[in-house]
């Protein structure tokens, strides 16, 4: 079948799915006060927000795990599971920020899990996906320099350390991101489309399904989450987008791009960091007026109309920086 075809049908499957489950979600999880809990050191007009029901990632997770299992089911007839590899690692990120969403509504606070048992998991996921990436052929120890297009191999351990921090640290600099109405979906969308670009111009059609459904996942839940949401994603869809990004960039072997395309998220985490290690050495100073960053832009008057616009412009700028800068491998 025609490879844009194929996407296309990707994407279509993962849309329909979704947005499908979006009405029903939506209701239920009004019916069952799946309320999300507003942080408290958060922007005091954020209050408002409170109860508007969260899991909603659930929504584009099951449009993505149709499309793939469906329209790539001519991939895994003829051996090639790119798109269930990078489903599995999104899919078990998933599930750790389900539990940390079902300890916040049962606590009914902002404190799901514990950020050491948080970050055990996350660990232990990563290593796992990049063993079983390595063990089965389709991740090499050669790490490659974007932009001046060089490869150089590093020892098996040191790689596995190297694409553990990259994935768990990516994977939490998206969560970062998701604060403001359509943030996080908007900012993702550009990422997506810059993978999959690269996955029809170099023919790696598995990870191409992943990322058609996950734009068309993607879109449909914007039509839900964009500002004033009717739903929030939570930590289940937050994380299940870092960890798909996370394994696609490594499933198409430019993990060091992410600096590049993930470039929004960077700065989020970046800003978080700098605020609190700030504050810590003088003793009560603040760089940004809050942190992460797209507070900072809202106590200086950022509408969240504007903020998405902004946000999801950079993301755009810098994912066509960064597709023109490993296109011609």
């Amino acid at each position: 079948m025609d490879m844009l075809l194929l996407y296309a049908l990707s994407f279509i499957v993962s849309a329909a799915v979704s947005l499908t489950a979006g009405f029903i979600l939506v209701p239920m999880l009004r019916r069952m006060k799946a309320g999300q809990i507003i942080r408290e050191d958060g922007p005091v007009w954020h209050n408002k927000k409170q109860g508007t029901p969260t899991m909603g990632g659930i929504m584009f997770i099951a449009g993505i795990t149709v499309a793939c299992l469906s329209v790539g089911i001519l991939e895994m007839l003829e051996g090639r599971f790119g798109h269930i590899t990078v489903l599995t690692l999104a899919i078990v990120f998933a599930a750790i920020g389900f539990v940390d969403d079902y300890v916040k509504l049962k606590k009914k606070q902002n404190l799901g899990l514990s950020a050491k048992g948080k970050f055990l998991l996350q660990l232990l996921a990563a290593l796992g996906f990049v063993a079983i990436m390595h063990v089965a052929g389709n991740l090499t120890t050669y790490l490659y320099i974007p932009y001046i297009d060089i490869s150089f191999d590093i020892p098996i351990p040191v790689y596995y350390l190297f694409a553990s921090f990259v994935i768990v640290g990516t994977v939490n600099s998206v969560n970062i991101t998701d604060g403001v109405d359509g943030l996080l979906t908007g900012v993702t969308i550009p990422v997506t489309l810059c993978i999959l670009a690269l996955a029809y111009y170099w023919g790696h059609m598995s990870v191409g399904i992943f990322a058609a459904a996950m734009l068309g996942g993607l879109a449909m839940f914007l039509v839900f989450n964009f500002h004033p949401a009717k739903i929030f994603m939570g930590d289940t869809g937050s994380l299940f987008i870092g960890g798909a990004v996370c394994a696609l960039a490594f499933a198409m072997d430019v993990p060091l791009l992410l600096i590049v395309l993930g470039f929004v998220y960077l700065i989020e985490a970046l800003s978080d960091i700098i605020q609190i290690f700030y504050y810590k050495i003088t003793k009560g100073k603040r760089v940004f007026k809050m942190a992460p960053i797209h507070h900072h832009f809202e106590l200086c008057g950022f509408s969240e109309y504007k903020l998405f616009a902004l946000f999801t412009l950079v993301s755009a700028v810098f994912a066509v920086i960064a597709f023109f800068g490993v296109y011609d491998r």
